[in-house]
């Protein structure tokens, strides 16, 4: 019986075909000739917020199919492989929240991912958070958060990096100033170690898949300490890791750019830590089989022949 008064007519016109013709039942659709096709991805979690006086944030995981690297120094992957009738859900994390609790640890970046069904999902670690003064270990991550102050004497280490997808946080060397933090990591290196002058937030990544090069997920900067007077700068990446707030009472870090993965840079004594980088996932596919159902308002560009979709917010997308 036919699923619906189509179905039998079309059916007669592509008998013969090399590909069967699809028809999904319930959605009153039939898919002819078509079959399923590559996509090119681009997956950055949250960034990390800086911790309030010490290391800064750690960017968030970073996975991309486009180009020949992705993050963590590792090769880009393959693209995935989408069934048309199929809904993909597309998930964006949120930015770590800056730290205003004083001598806190910065907060994680959560999760971004692409997952549906017959696709292994695509999933990236949220960035993590710089260690304090009082609890100077960075936290691990998508890349890892960096190393607090170290008042009391005796190094301290950066948090890891997560495998594929970030560095580790920078450390804090045990004959320094007592009073400078390390940079969080980044998508294509790690933190930067703090001793007499604070740590630069790790390198970000640049990547071309919307047409033109834009960098991602570089590390938050480290905060300066008593009578350094400046802080470690946000990783390289298009702006995307916030700087370290200088020495000094009340000296703010500054939040890493929406939607670009980075990690926050650390706040001065007594001020507040800057907040990191929400995520982004971004699709590439040939124009040709893009069918423009989506939901969640991604921004719809074209480069040569492909089309891009751009989610800064979660939604779908039905192949």
């Amino acid at each position: 019986m036919p699923i619906n008064k189509y179905s039998s007519a079309l059916s007669a016109i592509y008998k013969g075909s090399s590909t069967v013709t699809k028809a999904y039942e319930g959605t009153n659709q039939i898919y002819p000739n078509i079959t399923d096709y590559s996509v090119d991805f681009l997956v950055i979690a949250g960034g990390a917020s800086g911790s309030s006086n010490g290391g800064g944030g750690g960017a968030g995981g970073f996975r991309t199919s486009y180009g020949a690297v992705s993050g963590g120094g590792s090769s880009a992957e393959s693209s995935i492989t989408f069934t048309p009738g199929t809904s993909y859900t597309i998930t964006i994390g949120a930015g770590g929240a800056a730290q205003t609790t004083y001598q806190a640890k910065g907060n994680a970046g959560a999760a971004s991912s692409i997952s549906g069904s017959g696709l292994t999902t695509i999933s990236t670690v949220g960035g993590g958070g710089g260690g304090s003064n009082n609890l100077p270990t960075g936290d691990s991550g998508g890349s890892g958060g960096g190393a607090g102050m170290t008042p009391s004497g005796g190094g301290h280490s950066g948090g890891a990096g997560t495998s594929n997808q970030g560095f580790a946080g920078g450390n804090t060397t045990s004959n320094g100033h007592p009073y400078t933090g390390a940079g969080g990591g980044g998508a294509s290196g790690a933190g930067g170690n703090s001793g007499n002058t604070p740590g630069a937030g790790g390198v970000g990544q640049y990547v071309v898949i919307t047409g033109s090069s834009v960098g991602y997920a570089g590390g938050g900067g480290g905060t300066g300490g008593t009578g350094i007077g400046y802080s470690g700068a946000g990783g390289a990446g298009g702006v995307a890791g916030g700087d370290g707030g200088a020495s000094g009472a009340g000296n703010n870090g500054f939040s890493a750019a929406a939607n670009k993965g980075g990690g926050g840079g650390a706040s001065g004594d007594g001020g507040n830590s800057g907040a990191g980088g929400s995520g982004v996932v971004i699709l590439r596919m040939p124009t040709s089989n893009y069918s423009g159902t989506t939901t969640g308002s991604p921004t719809v560009t074209t480069s040569g022949s492909d089309t891009i979709l751009k989610y800064t917010g979660s939604g779908t997308y039905t192949a």
